[in-house]
């Protein structure tokens, strides 16, 4: 038990005491156990309330991490159970094949504390791993393929989290999850077209095909989508615990179906094998990291650090906004500054963030105030600066506006993900983004075992983005690739404020700073600054609208002043928790996105 374990002794006396029966229930296995819905109600994307809240993509999946607050269980019990049963019905998106990060608030000390629980490549990998004849692999080839397929973190992620602060075994935090899989859910429109836009190349994988394509087709809207293979990993896992994965039979069929994909014979794709190997899973560690840190409008936020890009590229686009009253700008010049800002940290992020334990990243320099005061000059409200931008020097922050070298191009970052936030009784938050990178991750799944393997290892450059500036993103044995997950958690006076975080590949960076500043600088509620129409600037020539801001009056403004705009037909998705005085909880989630969130308290308790 880690050190901070201590921290929730109060709490683990509550929830045992409380899950008595509980266990007992599950032991015999009856469907209408504590720690299982009995009946899922409709989604809704804000819910105000006591006693702690859940808001995911899914309304089987809150509704799980409800019933193990309802039942006694704190913020961290209720996000293992909400992120398995995530497994379930978002496995194109998550579970135990992939990895994440998570931050955590403990309401007792009131530190924030994060886990770094993404995958790593094999400990064969080398900068030339998506290389042939010394060119790089097309990117779907690269995807479809073993070669992308890292060491998953998400249930070394799941153990960690409960060894440190949670009161519930992995077991009990697995059981809700594992008679969703035997049991079912219901197909929606959003499931369906995940799978039908995978179609082809989930057929040319048997064991991808059999359970995804029943008949050779997707499944109906209506119908209802079981998972048996998925229960039964599940019960080995809680039956066994880690070392079933890690260094037991599941890790062997990880091991063995990268090394040699289950192709089927009449497939004319070509699926090129891994390197993964059982050292490699027997060797996968988390990694606890010091949050980021900046101050912003009077509140602290926190972030996750490299390997992922979120907490850096978040804090220095924020201490850049420090210097402008975007309360007060119109909306042009607010969405202008925004823009900007985003193009300046991005191009700092793409020159300075990778894998700390291989690359020299300086964390302290990119959020700090100085250096963003040296990046924030470049900004004129009537003109727009061109991309690639050239980054700027965090370790020696220049007095003037001069740029720092050559420019370093954005690499391409695949587009899918899940997130939940969970609040308990006690005050404590968790904010977790997790997943297996592409829409359907690999595109293969494990014979047998109900669950997609991940294709993160994607995410690395597959060549340096400029030949002439040193890349921290190329692939190294056992390295991890860098990320654009976000999970952030603002505190007020040391206490919770609200807490967001969003999929979406290297938009969320985007999304949750877009959803940050509607609710602190723009004063939209939660929930409307989460259902806000979003734009996404990456350090590239042209920025991503939504159809709300492509279609309206202010791209036109914007454009008269420089900027370049392409379609993006949906940004994001992101959820969030946050406090009110009285200490009710607003849970929020997407209104339409994704088929719109599920947001959901304990005890509902009047309107905000």
């Amino acid at each position: 038990m880690g050190p901070a374990a201590g921290s929730t002794t109060r709490r683990r006396i509550t929830a045992l005491a409380a899950t008595g029966a509980v266990v007992a229930a599950l032991a015999a296995g009856s469907p209408a156990a504590a720690g299982t819905p009995t009946a899922v109600p409709e989604k809704s994307p804000v819910a105000v309330g006591y006693g702690g809240a859940v808001s995911s993509v899914d309304a089987n999946a809150s509704a799980v991490g409800i019933d193990v607050l309802r039942h006694g269980g704190n913020a961290v019990d209720a996000a293992v159970a909400t992120a398995a049963a995530l497994g379930v019905t978002e496995p194109y998106s998550a579970g135990i094949g992939g990895g994440g990060y998570l931050v955590y608030y403990d309401a007792r000390t009131h530190r924030i504390s994060t886990i770094d629980g993404r995958e790593t490549a094999p400990h064969t990998a080398n900068s030339g791993l998506f290389l042939e004849n010394g060119k790089p692999l097309p990117f779907d080839q690269a995807v479809t393929s073993g070669l992308s397929v890292g060491a998953p973190g998400t249930p070394a992620t799941w153990q960690a989290a409960l060894d440190r602060w949670g009161t519930r075994s992995l077991a009990q935090s697995l059981a809700p999850a594992e008679r969703l899989a035997e049991h079912g859910f219901t197909v929606d429109k959003t499931f369906r077209q995940q799978t039908a836009d995978n179609q082809a190349r989930f057929a040319d994988f048997p064991a991808t095909a059999k359970l995804f394509l029943p008949g050779g087709k997707p499944p109906e809207v209506g119908s209802t989508f079981t998972n048996p293979d998925l229960a039964r990993t599940y019960r080995e896992l809680a039956r066994r615990g880690l070392g079933a994965l890690y260094r037991g039979d599941i890790g062997a069929d990880i091991v063995s179906t990268v090394r040699k994909p289950p192709v089927s014979p009449t497939a004319t794709r070509r699926v090129r094998p891994g390197r993964l190997s059982a050292a490699d899973l027997a060797a996968y560690a988390v990694r606890y990291r010091q949050p980021t840190h900046v101050t912003y409008r009077g509140r602290d936020v926190y972030g996750i650090a490299p390997s992922s890009s979120g907490g850096t590229t978040m804090g220095e686009a924020l201490n850049i906004l420090q210097r402008y009253d975007l309360s007060g700008m119109s909306p042009a010049q607010y969405l202008h500054h925004f823009i900007e800002a985003s193009r300046v940290a991005f191009a700092d992020r793409g020159r300075w963030v990778g894998d700390p334990a291989y690359v020299n990243v300086p964390t302290r320099g990119l959020t700090s105030q100085r250096f963003a005061d040296s990046r924030a000059c470049l900004i004129r409200p009537g003109a727009v600066l061109s991309s690639p931008l050239p980054p700027g020097d965090p370790r020696h922050p220049s007095s003037g506006c001069a740029h720092g070298g050559a420019p370093v191009p954005t690499t391409y970052e695949g587009q899918n993900t899940t997130n939940l936030t969970v609040a308990d009784r006690w005050g404590d938050v968790v904010e977790y983004t997790l997943t297996i990178e592409q829409t359907g991750g690999s595109g293969i799944v494990v014979p047998g075992r109900g669950f997609l393997l991940n294709n993160e290892l994607t995410d690395f450059d597959f060549t340096p983005a400029n030949p002439a500036v040193p890349d921290p993103n190329l692939p190294g044995p056992g390295k991890r690739p860098r990320s654009s997950i976000s999970p952030t958690i603002v505190l007020k006076d040391g206490r919770p404020d609200f807490a967001i975080g969003s999929p979406g590949g290297a938009t969320i960076i985007t999304t949750v700073l877009q959803v940050l500043l509607g609710h602190v600088d723009r004063g939209l509620p939660l929930v409307d600054a989460i259902a806000a129409p979003r734009a996404s600037q990456r350090n590239a020539a042209a920025t991503e609208l939504e159809p709300g801001l492509y279609n309206s009056p202010l791209r036109g403004e914007l454009e008269k002043i420089g900027h370049h705009f392409t379609l993006n037909p949906e940004i994001g998705a992101a959820t969030g928790v946050q406090r009110l005085p009285d200490g009710r909880w607003i849970a929020a989630a997407e209104t339409v996105r994704r088929g719109g969130g599920s947001a959901m308290v304990v005890h509902p308790a009047g309107t905000a």
